[in-house]
């Protein structure tokens, strides 16, 4: 059995002399602190590139409708569907006469944008692509595919927003956005471009018109259209073609289609009947280059924008990646806390229905342990509530090496059936087992020194011990200095929380912990789990765990009221959490071939250990992800179905706190903390289990770490718990 450092000496003091650099943390602290951030930064620089590339996108295909072409000039208004601004000059070009341009949007679609090539391949055509950035980067190799077969490659922005309605910072973003991709994906740069929901002349307003002019200043050749083809309406493959077969036979045409953005399938069989009938009509086919009169509109890049492209394309496509599994970890997680918070409240209303059958009552004396150290601000108040207790008891005080004076002040409170048992500090396990074994009774009341007792409370703790078959029993704790913020989040979490598991876990028999601040045991049963064990740091943990494993039966009794003193700052609150999480890990991990076993150790192995890892370790190391997509869709997304969403979470936990105030009898006031306990106290305890994990994976045994007592418990003026 380990047994926990003496404690130091403190040495004399000292004059003080120049002040001495802090040592430097230690490797594994280090990598403690080290890989949070690191995963964090992660996630974070994950979402922003995300949020960033992907931000503004509309599927809607249908474009702004067509207004008057005020303040155009009439050169375009008239002119062809191919505009020239570059290098301040004005130009417009048409397709020669039995001259057809077929130009296809939205793509590359990895599974359309292949069949569409092959078809063109097939009958010598080529084509223009006006690709979208966030398409590009998605599906590169079908953009290399298309440059090496000759077509042509144009700019559709990065995103498919509308530059008419951007700034010229968002228009700015969304073409540099596109060239990398085009430079990574395809190694190309293009100065052709295609403005989304602007295919005609006509619909260059006045807002279109001056987007186009800036486009023109920045070197873009700016590609409309003369027909139209709708084929994201599927009216049919032989309707397709048709729309695009010029009105006037020999006129020469520029085509719109889609490669992208649905089943394009009679676009595809559309270029099969459109193709031969133009050729046979004695039609050719052409680039928007060749409309222009340039050999291409297309440029390799240089060995530097190359690589700029590729690390691009590469960050993209990981968040892209990791963003999808994230989507599947937040519906993972999000039906864990429904199902949850479900089974919680059904096994919770079946629980307070269950009548326990009758049984004589247990009134044979009971000893109760208290184990103390350094607890000179509490143990008097702890002491003074056990000698109020309407059950017969015996009170023994191990005192574990105290150098406040813990000892003195429990024996000068003179009370009857004291007894103070002072020993070197050994730690916690230690002094129980010592206690137990000074204890003149079967039945062992165990309880921490900051803990406060009501009168009833050791009379009901023991109560199910009428039963032969109970070895332990779990008293329901609760937080006794809840006047301040954090003492009312963790007077939350306490009725939310633990209490509402555990009556979860005594309907299934499989309750993992009985809590070291209120708990009873069969002295026969915890010698048959060998004593209570240092191996860990959830001594309670482990202690119940074992007796299930020796095959004895552990209750719950919800009407013995214990109140303890919760931590009073954040830094003590932390040190007290991640010494339960890793504990619990740590006892969990020590019992693990409880699977493997039989009867009732097997059914707690295979029913209690399953539930505590998948809702006391998976649910809250993966719960973050509701948080953090939260300020994702805030930023990036729609902000009023984020706050929608966030709030129906909200609401469920709400419903299952206020379930479990009204099982515990307690007031729902302090509720009106519960949306920022959400917002705070959560985060910090997210913090603090994924700390213990790492912990864990480390291999560090973590010391034991007490925390500083106040002695500020308060018991509430009438009880909080329904009675039986």
């Amino acid at each position: 059995m380990r047994r926990r450092p003496r404690r130091p000496v403190r040495p004399p003091p000292v004059t003080p002399g120049p002040r001495r650099r802090r040592a430097p943390l230690p490797t594994r602290h280090r990598f403690r602190v080290a890989v949070p951030l690191a995963l964090l930064a992660f996630l974070v620089s994950v979402l922003l590139v995300e949020g960033y590339t992907t931000r503004g996108f509309s599927g809607d295909q249908e474009g702004r409708a067509a207004q008057p072409a005020t303040g155009v000039p009439r050169e375009v208004a008239d002119g062809g569907p191919v505009v020239d601004t570059t290098h301040g000059r004005l130009r417009t070009y048409r397709a020669p006469d039995r001259t057809v341009v077929l130009t296809f949007d939205d793509g590359p679609d990895p599974v359309w944008t292949p069949r569409i090539r092959a078809v063109l391949d097939r009958h010598g055509t080529p084509g223009t692509f006006f690709v979208t950035g966030q398409q590009a980067v998605r599906h590169p190799g079908i953009l290399r595919g298309l440059i090496r077969s000759g077509h042509e490659i144009g700019v559709h922005t990065f995103s498919h927003g509308d530059l008419a309605t951007q700034s010229e910072g968002e228009t700015d973003r969304e073409l540099a956005l596109t060239q990398l991709a085009l430079a990574g994906a395809g190694g190309v740069n293009s100065s052709l471009l295609r403005m989304p929901y602007s295919s005609t002349t006509a619909a260059l307003d006045g807002p279109a018109w001056s987007a186009a002019r800036r486009l023109g200043e920045k070197g873009y050749v700016l590609a409309f259209i003369d027909r139209d083809t709708r084929d994201w309406q599927r009216p049919g493959a032989r309707a397709v073609a048709d729309a695009a077969t010029p009105d006037v036979p020999g006129r020469g045409t520029v085509v719109l289609l889609h490669d992208s953005g649905g089943d394009r399938s009679q676009t595809v069989r559309a270029l099969d009947i459109l193709i031969p009938r133009l050729q046979a009509q004695g039609y050719r086919f052409t680039t928007l280059a060749g409309v222009v009169g340039t050999d291409s509109l297309t440029r390799p890049v240089d060995t530097g924008t190359l690589w700029k492209g590729r690390v691009f394309v590469a960050a993209v496509t990981v968040s892209g990646t990791v963003v999808s599994v994230v989507g599947v970890l937040l519906l993972v997680v999000g039906s864990l806390v429904l199902a949850r918070c479900a089974l919680m409240l059904v096994l919770a209303r079946h629980h307070v229905r269950r009548r326990p059958p009758p049984a004589r009552p247990v009134t044979r004396p009971v000893s109760v342990v208290v184990p103390a150290c350094n607890e000179r601000p509490c143990i008097a108040k702890t002491l003074r509530s056990l000698a109020a207790s309407d059950h017969p008891v015996e009170i023994v005080v191990v005192d574990d090496g105290s150098d406040d004076g813990t000892a003195d002040v429990a024996e000068s409170l003179g009370l009857p059936g004291v007894t103070v048992l002072r020993r070197p500090n050994g730690g916690k396990a230690s002094a129980l087992n010592a206690g137990v074994l000074r204890a003149s009774h079967d039945l062992v009341v165990m309880l921490d020194a900051d803990t406060v007792f009501a009168p009833s409370t050791v009379r009901r703790l023991v109560q199910p011990f009428a039963d032969p078959a109970v070895g332990a029993t779990a008293g329901n704790a609760k937080v006794g200095n809840r006047r301040s913020l954090l003492g009312r989040w963790q007077h939350i979490e306490y009725v939310m929380g633990f209490n509402l598991d555990r009556r979860m876990y005594d309907l299934l028999r499989c309750l993992p912990t009985v809590p070291g601040a209120v708990g009873a045991f069969r002295v026969t049963a915890l010698r048959d789990a060998g004593m209570m064990s240092g191996d860990t740091l959830a001594e309670d943990t482990d202690v119940t765990m074992a007796l299930h494993r020796a095959g004895w039966e552990v209750r719950y009794a919800e009407h013995a009221l214990a109140w303890t003193e919760a931590p009073g700052s954040l830094r003590q609150l932390w040190r007290q959490r991640y010494r339960w999480s890793y504990g619990t890990m740590q006892a969990a991990w020590k019992h693990r071939h409880a699977l493997f076993e039989r009867g009732h150790a097997g059914r707690f192995g295979r029913l209690g250990l399953p539930l505590l890892a998948v809702f006391q370790i998976l649910t809250p190391l993966l719960a973050p992800l509701i948080d953090l997509l939260t300020v994702y869709g805030l930023v990036f997304g729609d902000p009023l179905l984020t706050v929608l969403a966030w709030t129906g979470v909200l609401a469920v936990q709400a419903v299952c706190a206020v379930y479990a105030f009204r099982l515990d009898g307690e007031s729902p006031r302090p509720l009106w903390a519960l949306p920022l306990q959400q917002v705070v106290y959560r985060q910090l305890m997210y913090l603090v289990l994924f700390q213990a994990c790492l912990t864990a994976v480390s291999g560090y045994r973590l010391p034991w770490q007490r925390l500083k007592r106040s002695g500020d418990v308060v018991l509430p003026s009438r009880p909080s718990a329904r009675e039986p």
